[in-house]
């Protein structure tokens, strides 16, 4: 992988992180100043999971910086099947100038990346999802004008987001609590590059299965489904066993007053969350969402100018 991709946050220094969101804000403060920062350029975006916030902020977006798309489906592609990733690379290259894949396979990412001299973006993996977290930093920041010393907790399943909000957490210096069940924790990799990238930063990260241990003096509380796409035969065990991790009023009044409520959406309400949690004036649900058009827009820019 070449330094013009973006497939994980941990491959980036935290000065290169705290830049793109830098950036992200001055993109979403005057966003007439960019229209033509990427004139003519097309980012084809290959799609093997369905999205709403996905698909909407980076063709928005690539429009908006002067840019244009072109949306690459299942039937059009089917990477690795039809046609292998690295062919698919190859042929993209030398037509397009940047390319974002939403896939299940973390691997097929790597591939286009490793294959292709343009720019490839990770929209999301099963294992992360890196530009979300970008999106989820820059509104922590907004809200809350500082990294160092807060205290984030995500409470359910130590899934893709799971990773990349530690990724991106342990290079802004902040502070990661994660209560999940048992077994279903992150995956050890992550954690393990955690703990050894966290003392650059001052950051730290807990694991626990108790949610009120992780809820407990927090800044932000992060949720997230119980059952992610391609999961779907799990969800009658999951909803049992995730039940005890419900962000609730009973939960959520364990973080500090001031704390605010985050999710990636799409939210599956009176499970993971309750309405009385994600429509309250302490939930940036919505604020994140839109941040994904900013953060974006400042990766694309960054990668493709």
């Amino acid at each position: 992988m070449r330094e013009r991709d973006f497939i994980d946050v941990a491959d980036f220094s935290p000065d290169a992180v705290k830049k793109l969101i830098q950036d992200a804000f001055a993109i979403k403060a005057d966003p007439g100043s960019y229209t033509s920062a990427l004139k003519g350029k097309a980012l084809a975006l290959i799609f093997e999971k369905p999205s709403l916030r996905t698909r909407v902020s980076f063709d928005v977006g690539i429009h908006q910086l002067g840019g244009f798309s072109l949306y690459l489906s299942p039937s059009d592609i089917n990477l690795g099947k039809r046609e292998s990733v690295a062919d698919v690379a190859r042929n993209l290259e030398r037509m397009v100038q940047g390319i974002m894949v939403r896939t299940f396979s973390h691997r097929i990412a790597v591939e286009l990346a490793e294959y292709a001299h343009i720019p490839v973006i990770n929209g999301l993996t099963d294992f992360s999802h890196p530009c979300q977290a970008m999106a989820d930093y820059m509104t922590v920041l907004e809200v809350k004008k500082r990294f160092e010393g807060l205290k984030l907790a995500y409470v359910g399943d130590g899934n893709n987001v799971v990773h990349s909000l530690i990724h991106a957490g342990i290079r802004l210096g902040v502070h990661v609590a994660i209560a999940t069940p048992p077994d279903y924790e992150p995956d050890a990799q992550v954690v393990r590059w955690a703990q050894e990238n966290a003392p650059a930063t001052g950051a730290k990260l807990r694991l626990t299965h108790d949610p009120a241990e992780a809820v407990k003096d927090c800044d932000v509380v992060y949720t997230d489904v119980w059952t992610s796409m391609g999961q779907e035969s799990e969800a009658a065990a999951r909803l049992k066993v995730f039940q005890p991790y419900q962000v609730n009023g009973r939960l959520f009044s364990l973080a500090r007053p001031d704390a605010i409520f985050m999710h990636c959406l799409p939210a599956h309400r009176g499970e993971e969350v309750t309405d009385e949690v994600i429509d309250s004036p302490r939930s940036v649900v919505f604020q994140q969402a839109e941040n994904r058009l900013h953060a974006q827009k400042a990766i694309m820019l960054d990668l493709m100018r």
